[in-house]
């Protein structure tokens, strides 16, 4: 399994940018498939993006069109370009790294501690 760092959020203007950063450690960074998720105070963790192993994307409607994942295996890292923020943005931003989904289930998958984004209106 690899270990995952969140970095990138902050507090920013609605309309404002950001660009976390998901580094990896500890194993081959290129066989895992990273997701993006986040989650509100009071609601459900909910995934935004995901890329797969090979860079096919995948975004959540609320999402798209605004944010953009990317992925650098020379440097071990995911990115989440956020752009457009909007205050039901807020919210901590986890990133979640696996090898395989086999049925529901997520095989070797790590977490990162998570990074906070606050989008002020």
């Amino acid at each position: 399994q690899v270990q995952l760092v969140e970095s990138g959020g902050g507090l920013v203007q609605a309309g404002g940018s950001l660009r976390l950063s998901c580094v990896a450690s500890g194993s081959t960074f290129s066989s895992y498939a990273i997701d993006w998720y986040r989650q509100a105070p009071g609601k459900q963790r909910e995934m935004v993006a995901a890329i797969t192993r090979g860079g096919n994307t995948n975004y959540a409607d609320s999402v798209k069109g605004r944010f953009t994942i990317s992925r650098d295996n020379a440097k071990n890292t995911v990115y989440l370009q956020m752009n457009s923020l909007k205050p039901e943005d807020t919210a901590i931003y986890y990133c979640n790294a696996y090898t395989a989904v086999v049925g529901s289930i997520k095989v070797r998958s790590s977490w990162g501690q998570g990074t906070q984004v606050t989008v002020s209106s």
